[in-house]
């Protein structure tokens, strides 16, 4: 699907939404000026600064190990 295919969907969908808060998180994206960063939750950040601690600290999985983990779901 080419760019302006993917616009022309996003167009229609936009035009049929009902859901304010869809819309205003919309308007948020099309005014931003300001880094994503700013428009997460203070869990989120927590959770990302946690990752990045606990990758700078060496306590990573490997791919194999997250699989197996998970193998059940996938």
């Amino acid at each position: 699907m080419n760019i302006e295919t993917r616009k022309l969907n996003i167009i229609n969908w936009v035009s049929h939404l009902q859901d304010e808060a869809v819309l205003s998180r919309i308007e948020q994206l099309q005014s931003q000026k300001q880094d994503w960063w700013d428009l997460i939750s203070e869990e989120e950040k927590a959770e990302i600064k946690e990752g990045i601690s606990q990758a700078d600290n060496g306590e990573t999985k490997t791919t194999e190990e997250v699989l197996s983990k998970y193998k059940k779901w996938l």
